[in-house]
């Protein structure tokens, strides 16, 4: 599994433009409470005192008003057309997802619900990135070759990382975890599970961020940095815990948000100026995005770095362990999804019990489907097994997914892929995508080699790019299979797997030899 995530639109209507004017300075008032985290309790009271102090204002001017006074309905009214706008707020993106869309198909994390309505809607100015500042701006002068300064300015950015990374992790636990825990919102063995062990990685990167400060010498310049990373890079070890226990994390959180309580207090975070309208997901995958994103900053340091300077020789170093330790991570964290996924999995027969499904230690990818009827499958493609099932809940509403057919051995997949056009399946195939009006698009045919049609499997993706992620990850998973197999065969044949017909050759042998020696006497 590579470790490397649509949102809602509303739209907030004014009746003058002095009543603009004043939800503008209103706003502006807002952002300048919120330049530090506020407790969500008191978020809630300025709220409500906010709506009672409207309420008031708005009786008030009802009592005010002629009793004979005409007005225009605003339906009616063109006056209003130059002056009122709709003001949006920015759409709110998934995930960890992180997530820019990526061949796991692995579950991204789901937008909140959309907020109830209100009377008074504000368009939210708060940035979703903090300002960026580069080396050059922090030295009045200097006197370095380009190279050197392009240098120092990944070392700056790997620095500022490591202070950004610290404040978003102590956040989430002043702003999240400690006031959910106090409000009995979640229970502690659910927090536990969620931010699993979160609180231990703060000290290590706050450890990596004092080394990299003291290094700077008077003119804000980092002479060598490889010794430093070469010594500090096995703490990352701790992620393999963290990582591996993202995947339950991430499931029990989107079980949770589906609690009143749980959605109210994340929306309510989501829309405060802190999280910078990220969820609190975005903020748990900071850790999984930033591990991954070492090697590369060694690559650029070590690309600006002369051979006659003193990293030449560790920066090498540094940026092989980094890479061991996040393919790693990447390995634990595959096989620790697949086990989750597995567990999930319900068999109604027990003849879908393949012993491929159980053998296999990660996932190629999974992802939504549909099929020739038109119903919606979650499909998992695993190490050794193509299986597909309907997502359901347990009995403790947690995710659950139901075998849906036979599943299928990879060593035994064919596949097709269908043009874009094609019915690849008869009129019901057609109808059930497109109401047997428009082509059909994005669909590939899975089925089993030397067994009956009825473990033929017609699939449409949601897109070109998923059906081409799909394809791809079947191609290779059919040629490893198939691979791994031809290996283990011909491991068995090297190695004489009958030792009767091994003794009946060196008898053979032993005889030829000595029928050689005695008419050579």
């Amino acid at each position: 599994m590579e470790l490397e995530a649509t949102g809602e639109l509303r739209t907030s209507w004014t009746s003058t433009s002095g009543e603009t004017a004043i939800q503008v300075d209103h706003a502006a008032k807002k952002r300048k409470q919120h330049m530090s985290p506020v407790p969500v309790n008191q978020i809630m009271e300025d709220e409500e005192e906010e709506e009672e102090g409207q309420s008031m204002t708005d009786n008030t001017k009802d009592s005010e008003e002629p009793s004979l006074k005409r007005v225009k309905p605003v339906t009616k009214s063109n006056s209003l057309t130059g002056v009122i706008t709709p003001v949006k707020t920015p759409a709110l993106k998934r995930i960890g997802q992180s997530i820019s869309r990526s061949i796991s198909f692995r579950t991204e994390a789901r937008p909140l619900p959309p907020a109830p309505l209100r009377s008074r809607s504000k368009a939210s100015s708060f940035p979703r990135r903090r300002n960026s500042q580069c080396w050059s701006d922090t030295v009045e002068s200097h006197d370095l070759t380009a190279k050197e300064i392009k240098r120092q300015e990944v070392i700056y950015e790997l620095t500022q990382g490591e202070r950004q990374l610290i404040e978003d992790l102590s956040l989430v636990k002043k702003v999240y975890y400690e006031p959910m825990l106090k409000l009995d919102i979640m229970t502690e063995s659910e927090l536990g599970q969620i931010f699993g062990t979160l609180d231990s990685l703060i000290p290590l990167h706050e450890e990596l961020l004092g080394r990299l400060e003291r290094l700077r010498g008077s003119e804000k310049t980092v002479g060598e940095v490889g010794p430093t990373l070469l010594n500090w890079f096995p703490c990352l070890e701790a992620y393999v815990t963290y990582c591996c226990n993202q995947v339950g994390a991430k499931a029990l959180l989107d079980q949770k948000k589906n609690e009143k309580r749980v959605e109210h207090f994340l929306r309510l975070c989501q829309e405060s100026s802190f999280s910078r309208k990220l969820d609190l997901w975005n903020f748990l995958d900071l850790p999984r995005s930033r591990l991954v994103k070492y090697p590369l900053l060694l690559k650029e340091i070590q690309k600006c770095t002369p051979p006659e300077h003193p990293d030449e020789d560790t920066l090498p170093d540094a940026l092989e362990m980094i890479q061991s330790i996040v393919a790693e991570v990447n390995k634990k964290t595959g096989e620790a999804e697949c086990q989750f996924y597995r567990r999930g999995l319900t068999y109604l027969e027990e003849s879908q019990r393949l012993p491929e499904i159980q053998q296999s230690r990660f996932l190629y990818c999974h992802g939504e489907l549909k099929n020739n009827k038109g119903q919606r499958l979650h499909v998992f493609l695993f190490e050794l097994a193509f299986v597909l099932t309907r997502p359901g809940e347990d009995k403790d509403g947690g995710q659950a997914f139901t075998i849906y057919r036979q599943p299928l051995p990879n060593i035994l997949l064919n596949l097709e892929e269908i043009p874009d056009g094609e019915a690849g399946g008869g009129g019901a195939f057609r109808g059930a995508f497109t109401g047997g009006n428009d082509k059909v698009k994005n669909c590939f045919r899975v089925s089993s080699r030397g067994r009956s049609k009825a473990n033929s499997y017609s699939l449409q993706a949601n897109d070109s790019f998923s059906k081409q992620q799909w394809i791809t990850s079947l191609r290779q998973a059919i040629v490893q299979s198939r691979d791994r197999n031809a290996h283990a065969g011909h491991s068995q044949f090297s190695s004489c797997a009958d030792p009767a017909l091994c003794h009946i050759a060196d008898l053979s042998l032993s005889s030829d030899t000595e029928m050689a020696v005695q008419t050579s006497r």
